[in-house]
């Protein structure tokens, strides 16, 4: 399949059959008064893979608002087999210090005895009750920025009231053709299907390069929401997706702005830390077996991924 790539861009349509897959717990953490669940300190914990980027994207936001210290986290094992996701057998981030759950399941069967739905990470769990509050990472990145603001940044706020409607139309884009779309490529089960996919990710990446070419960020002048969840996206795109899900048009590095772009946001304290680049490639080349039958992880590449000066400069 060979595509051209237009000088200027216009904005990509959605991909057809994009919707979201459902998530089952979906309750609010609220800084009002009298909330089903009120924000606190300490009360919340939060599971992630450090593999998924949708855990990704909560990992960063609680960093960034400076919620280490009051909504505590772990993680579970990279590597998922049928058995699901995993906590380790050892004390540390990859056990679970809340209630001892071996398997990530446990956790939404104390949520719903009779649950037999997806187990997917991120987990927003309350202490205080036992249960899952909310494991839609869309909304659990919101209420990161917004709910716990008594104790963390709140000068810091990633989903401003004037930008919302534009973050939002930014983020269907990018949730349905980048997010999604690399996935799309790699799990098609047709040419068809396969080409549809591969060709909204291009140009949806294309279109993003092009926006980006006068601009830092996507939405503003200052990284948000929006940024934020394309990001995690875009650091596993060379590593995982260009080559394991079949997305080889380009890679990342081949972008002069998303490349720029990239590193600026890797960049931002406290955010390099959040990404293991070995437990991802782990996960996906060894919890695959459709792409991995081997179960071979590759030693590259290597990602470079520092901003070099005049690419911390204002645009």
């Amino acid at each position: 399949m060979t595509r051209t790539r237009a000088a200027s861009p216009v904005r990509p349509a959605i991909a057809p059959g994009s919707a979201p897959p459902d998530t089952a717990f979906r309750r609010w953490i609220s800084s009002d008064p009298g909330a089903d669940f009120p924000a606190a300190l300490g009360r919340y914990h939060l599971y992630v893979s450090h593999a998924c980027p949708w855990s990704h994207r909560a990992v960063i936001v609680r960093a960034l608002k400076g919620l280490t210290s009051v909504v505590s986290l772990s993680a579970v094992e990279p590597i998922r087999d049928e058995r699901g996701w995993a906590f380790g057998p050892e004390a540390g981030e990859t056990s679970d210090p809340v209630n001892g759950f071996r398997y990530l399941s446990e956790a939404y069967r104390a949520t719903d005895a009779a649950y037999s739905g997806r187990v997917s990470v991120p987990v927003l769990w309350d202490r205080e009750t036992g249960q899952i509050v909310n494991n839609e990472s869309s909304e659990i990145i919101q209420m990161f920025n917004s709910e716990f603001d008594a104790w963390g940044a709140a000068s810091l706020d990633l989903y401003p009231s004037e930008l919302r409607t534009e973050i939002d139309d930014v983020n269907e884009l990018v949730y349905a053709n980048v997010n999604r779309g690399v996935y799309r490529c790699g799990f098609a089960r047709s040419q068809t299907a396969y080409d549809v996919a591969f060709e909204h990710l291009f140009a949806t990446l294309d279109w993003l390069d092009s926006r980006l070419e006068d601009s830092r960020c996507l939405v503003g002048e200052e990284p948000t929401l929006a940024d934020w969840r394309l990001y995690p996206t875009l650091i596993r795109f060379d590593a995982v997706y260009f080559g394991l899900f079949r997305c080889n048009e380009r890679r990342i590095l081949d972008y002069p702005n998303l490349q720029r772009y990239l590193r600026e946001l890797h960049a931002v304290p406290g955010v390099a830390e959040t990404f293991r680049l070995d437990e991802t490639k782990r996960h996906y080349y060894l919890s695959q077996e459709d792409f991995s039958p081997v179960a071979i992880v590759p030693g590259g590449p290597v990602l470079d991924l520092e901003a070099a000066p005049e690419e911390l400069a204002e645009p």
